[in-house]
């Protein structure tokens, strides 16, 4: 997915539609922005942890560059909140209601 990592203006509009609410959409764009975060998280310090090392040898410099190569490629990918958001307008965020779905299925 192609996000741009610049700041955009954004439409109030578009982004009520899913919901009726405003307040509950950007709550939805910040639990999936959680989510991501914490997935490129973990998908960094694996990346990392495959240069740990106790051993101080020549071959650490390689390494230390390699370390700094991975972290600017995820210094350089969109924020979380970005790509939260592109997804949520995009319609590829599922989401839904507990307190609608309770009264749905309530039996009398």
């Amino acid at each position: 997915m192609a996000v741009n990592a610049s700041i955009v203006t954004r439409d109030v509009e578009k982004l009520v539609e899913p919901t009726g609410n405003i307040y509950e959409s950007i709550s939805i764009i910040g639990k999936r922005a959680r989510q991501i975060s914490t997935n490129v998280k973990e998908e960094l310090n694996s990346k990392l942890a495959e240069f740990a090392s106790t051993v101080d040898n020549l071959e650490e410099i390689f390494e230390n560059r390699e370390q700094i190569e991975i972290s600017r490629f995820y210094e350089r990918m969109p924020k979380p909140s970005t790509v939260a958001t592109e997804e949520f307008l995009e319609g590829k965020v599922f989401f839904r209601k507990p307190d609608e779905e309770d009264d749905n299925n309530t039996e009398l």
